[in-house]
Formats: C-alpha cells, sequence, structure tokens
C-alpha cells in the first residue's frame, strides 16, 4: 500500500465500489458518511455530516484527492438546497487541503438531445427542475476551475445498473416481483435505446480520474465515464433472460398513469420530469475517455451475472 490518501464522500451504489477499488489499487482510503454501516475491509470509517463546511475540511485532512459521490434523496426540493451545499463544502476542503476533486455527476443538465449523442461538448440545455439544479452546481464547479481556486475532474454517467444499485431501473421495484415469479415493472418506455452505465465501471472510471496525473489528464475537467453500448430497455431485460433461463414478463406503466400516480407516490412523482429521457435515444460518447485510458468496459456477461447474482442475494432466489 503507498501513503496516499484517498476520501471518498459517500459509500452508496458507487462509492462503496469505488472504495474496493481504490484499495486494490494500493491506496488509503478514507470513507465519510453519515451512519454506521456496512465498509470495505481496509478502508477506514470516518461518520459525520457533509453539510458542514468544518466537518468537511477535517474529513480531508492528508488527502491527495477527494471523491464526491453523495446525492441527497430524490427530490427536486431537497436537491435545491443540498447539492449547492454538498459542492462548496467539497470544493472548499479540497482546495484547503491542496487535493483533487473527483465528481461523480450525471446527465440531467443536458436535457432533450434529440438521440444526438452526448459527449463533453454537449452543452447544457436543462428540461427539468433537477436539471435546473445539476447545472447551476456543475457549472460553479467548472467556474472555479477555470479561476484556479480548485482542482477537480467531473466524471459523468447515464442510469446505473449493476451490483448494490437498489434505487436504479434494475433495482429493487423490478427484481423483486421478478425473482418471485412476477413481471417486472417498467416506469418508462422500454423500447428506446438508452445508455446504461454498469456501477463497477462508473467506479473504476472515477478511480482512474483519480489517480491520473494531471499531464494525463491535460486540463480536462469534464469526462464521460466508460459504459457499454446503449441498448434498449428490453434488450438489457433478454440479456438477464438468457442467465435465469426463463422469460421475464414486464410491465409499462403507462405515462397518463405516471402522471397520475405522481400525485399520490412521491417517488413516481420525481421520475416522471426525467422520463423524456427514454422518449428518444440517450446515448453516451465516451470516446475521449477510451481514447485517453482505454475502454475499462466490463463485458456485457460479466456483468449480467454479477448483476443476477446481487439481486438474488438481496431480494431472494427465483
Amino acid at each position: 500500500m503507498d501513503n496516499e490518501l484517498h476520501v471518498i464522500f459517500g459509500a452508496g451504489q458507487v462509492g462503496y465500489p469505488l472504495a474496493q477499488t481504490l484499495l486494490a489499487a494500493g491506496k488509503r482510503v478514507r470513507l465519510v458518511k453519515r451512519k454506521a454501516g456496512d465498509v470495505p475491509p481496509g478502508a477506514e470509517l470516518l461518520l459525520g455530516d457533509a453539510t458542514r463546511e468544518k466537518f468537511c475540511h477535517e474529513a480531508c485532512v492528508g488527502a491527495s484527492v477527494v471523491y464526491h459521490c453523495m446525492n441527497p434523496m430524490y427530490d427536486a426540493k431537497i436537491w435545491a438546497v443540498m447539492l449547492p451545499r454538498y459542492m462548496d463544502n467539497l470544493m472548499a476542503a479540497a482546495s484547503a487541503v491542496g487535493a483533487r476533486l473527483v465528481v461523480l455527476d450525471n446527465l440531467y443538465m443536458l436535457g432533450r438531445t434529440a438521440g444526438r449523442a452526448m459527449n463533453e461538448a454537449t452543452p447544457a440545455n436543462p428540461c427539468s427542475k433537477k436539471g435546473e439544479i445539476r447545472a447551476r452546481v456543475a457549472e460553479h464547479l467548472f467556474d472555479a476551475v477555470r479561476q484556479g481556486e480548485v482542482r477537480a475532474v467531473c466524471g459523468r454517467a447515464s442510469d446505473f445498473y449493476g451490483p448494490r444499485g437498489a434505487l436504479t431501473m434494475f433495482g429493487e421495484y423490478f427484481w423483486k416481483p421478478v425473482l418471485t415469479g412476477k413481471p417486472g415493472l417498467s416506469p418508462v418506455n422500454p423500447d428506446t435505446r438508452h445508455t446504461y452505465h454498469y456501477i463497477p465501471d462508473v467506479a473504476q472510471g472515477l478511480a482512474t480520474l483519480g489517480c491520473a496525473t494531471d499531464e494525463t489528464l491535460s486540463g480536462q475537467a469534464l469526462w464521460m465515464l466508460p459504459c457499454q453500448p446503449a441498448v434498449t430497455s428490453r434488450d438489457m431485460i433478454a440479456r438477464f433472460e438468457a442467465e435465469m433461463g426463463g422469460a421475464i414478463p414486464l410491465n409499462v406503466l403507462p405515462r397518463w398513469l405516471l402522471n397520475g400516480m405522481g400525485w399520490v407516490v412521491p417517488m413516481l412523482g420525481e421520475i416522471k420530469e426525467m422520463a423524456y429521457q427514454w422518449d428518444q435515444p440517450f446515448i453516451v460518447d465516451d470516446s475521449r475517455f477510451r481514447a485517453r485510458f482505454g475502454a475499462q468496459v466490463t463485458g456485457e456477461t460479466d456483468a449480467v451475472r454479477a448483476t443476477l447474482a446481487w439481486a438474488r442475494s438481496a431480494y431472494g432466489k427465483a
């Protein structure tokens, strides 16, 4: 193990496998989270509240790299308050200790793209409340980078799937019924091509950005993280069917019902404004990352097997 300390804020879907990836690379890892829980063997656990600036500074003491993998409850009103606060605190803390800040972000700020592939040059054009919040927070970060106030790099990913992905399209609400022989549920159009990022690949991509030299990054503050080719949700389900050896029926929630249920079920209300991402092809172009760092993408079969093994462990056996 080398003496380089990497501090990860957030131990959820991506923070946990990121810690595993960095530990395997011989890094010292400090995992910062709000509540006690599962931590990869070898990682240091630090409990605290990232909305407190003083705590963030204390958590980052000695760090070479700081990772922002936090995401508050999926609610636009909460995001409007929490996301800027998280970003401000981690930018200040990373800058104070001279660390590189690596930020995990999504694609909400890009809005509707008419099916055109999204890359680092795609302009922000949000069409949702959550997208507008993400756009403001991202531009604040990039302004600080341009002004030399912080050394930071941002890795963007589309919708996740894979181990620990409980709150994804192929998470709890899909696997719980499927593994008891019932149809899976899709709240969005399952027949348009969509980029799904495999969670361990997201973790590896962030680790790559964190460990890269400044010369390798060449001043690029924004990167699309590596991903498998875009497919429809039905294509994804067909891969799971092949591995399970049986059909997976799918119930598709009509848009009118999604809109109506949004008034009753808060989570569906938050999802409905993002359903546009499945109305037309939603495709990530990760060619810049691949050209600089190589593919770093898990094979489809291995990803499907690992996802299914996790789902069976978490939600029961088929």
